[in-house]
């Protein structure tokens, strides 16, 4: 049946209102501003001129500063700046010559290159002035993570993550400005290829008369191939790091004493109690710095006299070790391991390995347990097989309930306090070899605790009043003057602890070998300080210290200025022979 369509209205549909749509509202968001901003170029030609030029220049600027940035504060001085880069004299050159729509990606790529060669700069920095060495792009990075932790200890999780991200956001706008200025470089140099060619032409004239003549302006020469130099001293260092993995591997492998007999072992130390201890951060210049030293030597000197009186001795000297401002466990494995410990490979490589350590060595003899006390590990440490340590007590298991005193877990007092109720007060059937790591000299050296009685320790929460009056971490780490103040302190804190706990719980046979681990960063000993660490012997049997007569060591806790210096690789070996060792090669 035909349907009637008489009666039914046909309507179009309604036009879609796009004035609403969030595209729309975009880009009249922005078409505003852009109107406004060309009507005010229009009206002030001349403002907008001075802005372009300064602009320009303010782009010149930062790809001369990143071609000619130094890696080493002490080295930031305006002639370092007042140079002439070859690489910004050839890079002008190829930017002038290249087709216009090829310059832009040029450019863009060299100031990428730019910022990444003055991000690793930056970072040499900061390494030089902690750690006395160059950043290493292979093993380093990790570092990174133990930088954030240290922050988070000294300066509080928040602080610590606010600045993780500050520097995050700084790397990627340093990387984006030097991208930014290389391609507004570039475009001037394209917009006007006859004047650029010209001034190119001038500028190589004057650095070659500059390099030929030995121009120099304060010492440094005018004629600059810095970032050259820079890009060579790179890539000789990855190729030295790569040489030595394979180097170090088979060097690790023999040993002197590695095949050696337990019975061939140490035999003349036979019944004693060993302790190794490390002092965190105890330098040389805690010794001898006109700042640090008057108050380190006095205690030094008193805890020489207090130990006399107990019937103890020591014989201390000098030890180089392999790191500087931190990383401690290289300074802890080179001393123990008797190989040079400098980098995080090596110290993966011989901790994986069957390389003889010196603690390791008691393990072996089947004469002595082994333990280790070690308040600064806070997770899971493999290395413990590799140390041969029967028994370690971490952070978590000394039974501490006071407060942390920034990175240290807590005060040296209580360590020493807590191995001697677990471990070294208990009766035994074998004599006890323990390594113990003091943690309170380690930096920020704020809060500093203070010694209280040694039957008041408890559990630790004494300590919370001490923690809460001592200083902020941030009022020193700024102020070089008072972080050697209190870094003297700390040692002469540490030194006490260690020493009282001797002359309390010392018996006719205990042996204390102590020492540094490293010298304190470059704010404290300064740019130029050696490595030294000084080391001592303590025994009350004077066979002990008659065995290493021949070491020429001062009498006392305190080195000569004179005494014998040894890399710290060197100990192992020679306090093994000294004390009846017989070497058996293993692995040559």
């Amino acid at each position: 049946m035909a349907q009637d369509t008489s009666t039914i209205e046909v309507t179009e549909p309604a036009a879609e209102d796009t004035s609403t749509t969030p595209a729309r509202l975009a880009f009249t968001a922005v078409r505003k501003p852009l109107q406004a901003w060309r009507r005010w170029k229009g009206a002030h030609p001349r403002a907008v001129r001075v802005a372009s030029v300064a602009v320009t220049v303010l782009a010149f600027a930062l790809v001369l500063a990143a071609l000619l940035m130094p890696n080493k504060s002490e080295q930031f001085k305006a002639a370092m700046f007042t140079r002439i880069p070859v690489e910004g004299l050839l890079g002008a050159a190829v930017l002038i010559a290249l087709p216009r729509r090829a310059r832009p990606w040029i450019a863009a790529a060299a100031g990428l290159g730019l910022g990444v060669l003055t991000v690793l700069n930056f970072m040499d920095v900061g390494f030089n002035e902690y750690l006395g060495r160059s950043f290493n792009v292979i093993l380093d990075w990790q570092l990174l993570d133990d930088a954030q932790s240290y922050l988070g200890d000294t300066l509080g999780g928040t602080t610590a993550l606010l600045a993780t991200a500050g520097v995050i956001l700084l790397v990627a706008a340093l990387l984006a400005a030097m991208v930014w200025a290389a391609v507004r470089v570039g475009g001037l140099l394209g917009r006007h290829p006859a004047r650029s060619t010209r001034a190119l032409l001038l500028l190589s004239a004057v650095w070659m008369t500059c390099s030929t003549l030995d121009v120099q302006f304060s010492g440094i020469p005018v004629a600059s191939e810095h970032a050259v130099a820079m890009v060579r001293y790179r890539e000789q260092a990855v190729r030295n790091t790569i040489r030595d993995e394979r180097e170090f591997a088979k060097e690790a492998k023999a040993d002197a004493f590695g095949a050696t007999p337990p019975a061939q072992l140490v035999p003349d130390l036979r019944g004693k109690d060993m302790i190794f201890t490390f002092i965190e951060s105890y330098g040389r210049s805690a010794v001898e710095d006109p700042v640090m030293a008057p108050g380190v030597d006095r205690t030094l000197d008193a805890s020489t006299q207090a130990l006399a009186k107990a019937g103890f001795h020591a014989k201390s000297g000098w030890l180089t070790s392999a790191t500087y401002g931190g990383n401690s466990w290289l300074g802890h494995s080179t001393f123990l391991s008797g190989l040079w410990i400098d980098n995080q490979n090596r110290y993966r490589t011989v901790t994986s390995g069957d390389h003889l350590p010196l603690t390791k060595v008691f393990q072996k003899t089947g004469a002595w347990d082994t333990v280790g006390v070690m308040p600064g590990v806070q997770k899971g440490w493999p290395e413990q097989k590799y140390y041969g340590l029967d028994k370690l007590y971490d952070a978590f298991d000394l039974g501490y309930r006071g407060p942390k005193f920034s990175w240290s877990t807590m005060p040296d007092q209580y360590a020493l306090e807590a191995f001697q109720r677990l471990e070294h007060g208990r009766d035994r059937d074998k004599p006890l070899m323990s390594e113990i790591i003091l943690t309170s000299s380690h930096q920020p050296w704020a809060p500093i605790p203070k010694l209280v009685g040694w039957d008041e320790l408890g559990d630790g929460r004494i300590f919370g009043p001490i923690q809460k009056a001592g200083n902020d971490p941030r009022a020193i780490v700024t102020d070089s003057q008072r972080s050697k103040e209190e870094y003297g302190k700390t040692i002469q804190y540490s030194v006490t602890s260690l020493t009282q706990w001797l002359t309390r719980y010392g018996t006719d046979d205990t042996v204390l070998v102590f020492l540094g681990d490293h010298q304190p960063i470059a704010r404290v000993s300064g740019n130029h300080a050696s490595r030294d660490v000084p080391v001592a012997i303590v025994a009350k049997d004077p066979k002990v210290l008659e065995k290493i007569a021949g070491w020429k060591w001062s009498d006392g806790l305190r080195p000569a200025h004179d005494a014998p210096v040894w890399k710290m690789d060197a100990f192992r070996d020679r306090f093994l022979t000294a004390y009846g060792s017989v070497p058996h090669p293993s692995g040559s």
